[in-house]
């Protein structure tokens, strides 16, 4: 059955200008430069590449934060304008309120929307527990581990009920250890709620391990590379387990050839 597109990236270019100092002029950056793509329901797509290719850029553009100079994003087939519900936001730090609960960062968005208290107690319960946070309800963000307070903004992000959900390094500021848990936690949440997400990872494991594709970026500027179709199942076994996978080493090494030779050509 052909699923929907949940997602549309449209021929989106964008440059930024750049002031000069004293004694140097303003300058045009080119950041992205015709980038294409879809997103289908239920999907997981990954943006990867080498610092600077525009993949943070690019996430906040579809978010409605930064206005494109060319092109059009569209979610369910409507174009974006700004930010909007139906797009859920988790950032590379959880960025949460430290004088509201845990429970009350989630009920955040519903307050926002008027919904009545008691239906936001419960949504957000509900939230939690889908995160593993079920009895942390009470404890507020200072006593939290890293690893605690991503799952809070994840649930935060899922308590709006967005069409898709947009994360940027979500993981990438906690230890290894803590990280690949929260990678597996992802993948079973996602299969639960069936969200479609735009992941943005510097980590070539990650993106292999957590996506359906991988949207590989140029740099300098941001352009697609290649897209690479995953061929792991949604049962797919731990991560330590897939990098013993040819299939796996084989989608890495390819990766890396392509972020690696963009950096050559750049220099």
């Amino acid at each position: 059955m052909t699923r929907s597109i949940k997602l549309s990236v449209d021929d989106v270019s964008k440059t930024f200008r750049v002031r000069g100092g004293r004694y140097t002029e303003d300058h045009l950056l080119p950041v992205l430069r015709h980038i294409s793509f879809d997103v289908q329901e239920g999907e997981i797509v990954s943006l990867i590449g080498e610092s600077g290719c525009g993949k943070t850029t690019l996430l906040r553009i579809v978010q409605g934060l930064v206005r494109l100079d060319r092109g059009e994003i569209r979610v369910d087939g409507k174009s974006v304008t700004g930010p909007g519900r139906d797009r859920g936001f988790v950032f590379q730090q959880a960025t949460l309120l430290p004088w509201r609960t845990a429970r009350a960062n989630v009920e955040f968005g519903l307050e926002l929307q008027g919904m009545p208290a008691s239906q936001r107690h419960k949504k957000a319960q509900e939230l939690l527990e889908l995160v593993g946070l079920g009895a942390a309800g009470e404890q507020f963000p200072h006593q939290l581990s890293g690893g605690m307070q991503q799952r809070v903004g994840l649930a935060r992000a899922l308590a709006i009920d967005p069409s898709i959900l947009l994360m940027d390094e979500p993981f990438s500021a906690l230890d290894a250890q803590t990280r690949e848990i929260l990678q597996r936690e992802l993948l079973r949440i996602q299969h639960e709620t069936g969200k479609t997400i735009l992941f943005v990872t510097h980590d070539l494991d990650e993106a292999i391990y957590l996506s359906n594709r991988v949207i590989v970026l140029g740099a300098k500027p941001g352009r697609i590379k290649k897209i690479i179709d995953i061929p792991f199942g949604p049962n797919r076994p731990e991560l330590p387990e897939m990098r013993g996978d040819m299939a796996f080493q084989a989608i890495r090494s390819e990766m890396w050839e392509l972020i690696r030779n963009t950096h050559a050509a750049a220099a």
